[in-house]
């Protein structure tokens, strides 16, 4: 009678745990997920299946710990889309690296990064300044007209390096016909700046801003520069729907 009285508790116990549990899996599995601002469900360990692209995406971003350091999963998402369909097309000669300019993030925060795609490795993050007409803190307008002072969003080749008025810096193409490909008419190149720094934070509430070049701190300038020359991808992220509607990379 013993034996059968635990029998019947122990159904009892299944019965009620099966009730808290979805698809047979126990609720309380003990597995935890993330969300970023952009209001994606984020697992910390995703489960990547064969031709499961989004698991992909999931398992990169958590590995490099990007979201941590301030990386919007949205801006990743896009940047890996836009990365894919260039590399498929053959317009990049180095495909392992892909560069984020964040522009969600204000200029207070290190919103450049460098990622070695093939390695799932974050090579730099650091400061990046916007145009500036584009905004004050944050970059909010954006142009593709020479003059205009604003950044212009969207992907880019890296191309050659050269010496000019700011010093060492590296030429950009502009791949997105009416976003950004004015950028070599409007000298749209990457090059350092002493503007972009964390005293100018400290004393002004933001870095410095540009005519329209992504400027980079004076000591990563050379370290950057030659890591992503020469037919790398470098993706601007502007936060509108005015960039997303209108590219064909991210869609």
């Amino acid at each position: 009678m013993k034996y059968r009285v635990t029998g019947i508790l122990f159904a009892v116990i299944a019965i009620v745990l099966l009730s808290f549990s979805e698809n047979g899996i126990p609720a309380f599995s003990g597995k935890k997920s993330t969300a970023d601002s952009s209001g994606l469900n984020i697992p910390e360990n995703p489960i990547v299946a064969d031709g499961n692209e989004k698991a992909d995406f999931f398992s990169a971003y958590t590995q490099m710990n990007l979201e941590n350091s301030g990386l919007s999963a949205t801006a990743f998402e896009q940047a890996i889309k836009g990365w894919k369909k260039l590399k498929e097309s053959n317009q990049l000669s180095n495909e392992d690296l892909l560069t984020i300019v964040d522009f969600s993030q204000p200029s207070t925060r290190k919103r450049l990064y460098v990622i070695d795609i093939r390695r799932k490795s974050l090579l730099f993050n650091t400061y990046v300044a916007h145009g500036r007409n584009s905004g004050k803190e944050q970059a909010i307008n954006f142009s593709n007209n020479p003059s205009s002072y604003k950044s212009s969003p969207g992907f880019y080749r890296t191309e050659n390096t050269y010496y000019g008025n700011n010093g060492y810096s590296l030429r950009l193409e502009g791949l997105e016909k009416g976003i950004n490909d004015n950028a070599e008419s409007r000298a749209i190149v990457m090059h350092g700046a002493d503007y972009v720094n964390e005293g100018m934070i400290r004393s002004m509430g933001y870095i410095g801003r540009s005519q329209g070049c992504p400027a980079i701190p004076t000591k990563l300038t050379r370290p950057i520069i030659n890591t992503i020359k020469n037919g790398s991808c470098l993706f601007i992220y502007a936060p509108t729907t005015y960039y997303a509607q209108r590219s064909d990379l991210v869609r």
